[in-house]
């Protein structure tokens, strides 16, 4: 299927997900336009990973349709390698490899998976490393740098694949208060420079400042959704408060 940048670059539609006897996602749809930023928030157990790793295809759905750039995510003949191409996604755990260095880090994909030339990519592994306020740390090994440092070349290495999607999975959850803002500061300027990105979040007012719109799940379905300002400030549904009670 042929996509253009009028038409959504990422879409689902009716999607259903369940684990066992336990339904996760039940009848999911949103459209994303190339270059919005969208956040996900809702109470633990709602769907909310669960939704964005179906996009990347890391877990396939029961019934519905995922999209990106017109590919069918839930195509038994998907090639996950192409659509990991256009999906970055980095998780709470950075899952960096702690033997090498940041700079191996980065470069390590685009190489091994891509086949790359290995002095393109490092002019590109070090551009992104400089991107993400990293510069001067090419040579130090992971267990040298902080949770926030940790996660910001997390970025780097999702970015070196060059993904025209990038999803991100409560990315700060697991980061202490003081370096939770370098982190956010990084996804800010990502957004800036038109990425596309797709947020599961608890940082209210980082969502606030940032999303182009604010989706709220409970129990596998979208309750509500909208612009934040009408999200946060006139939310109609009584979950939607009653969770925004809690959280703001």
């Amino acid at each position: 299927m042929s996509w253009t940048e009028d038409q959504p670059i990422v879409s689902l539609k009716d999607v259903h997900k369940s684990f066992g006897e336990v339904k996760v996602l039940r009848g999911v749809s949103m459209d994303i336009q190339k270059g919005e930023v969208i956040c996900i928030i809702g109470p633990s157990g709602s769907g909310k990973s669960t939704l964005i790793r179906c996009i990347n295809a890391l877990n396939d759905i029961q019934s519905g349709s995922i999209t990106v750039e017109g590919i069918e995510v839930s195509d038994p003949k998907l090639d996950k390698l192409a659509l990991r191409k256009k999906v970055g996604m980095v998780f709470q755990q950075y899952n960096l490899f702690p033997h090498r260095t940041v700079l191996q880090n980065v470069m390590m994909a685009p190489i091994k998976v891509l086949g790359q030339n290995k002095a393109e990519v490092e002019q590109r592994a070090r551009d992104l490393i400089r991107k993400v306020r990293l510069e001067g740390k090419e040579d130090a090994y992971p267990g040298e740098l902080s949770g926030g440092q940790q996660q910001r070349v997390a970025i780097a290495r999702s970015l070196a694949m060059s993904p025209d999607v990038m999803l991100f999975d409560e990315v700060t959850a697991a980061l202490d208060p003081e370096t939770v803002k370098e982190v956010l500061n990084t996804i800010k300027d990502l957004a800036a420079d038109g990425m596309t990105c797709i947020l599961v979040t608890h940082e209210m007012g980082f969502a606030r400042e940032i999303a182009d719109c604010v989706y709220f799940t409970d129990r596998g379905v979208i309750v509500e959704s909208g612009p934040p300002a009408t999200f946060f400030d006139q939310a109609t549904d009584p979950r939607t408060r009653e969770f925004l009670s809690q959280v703001l």
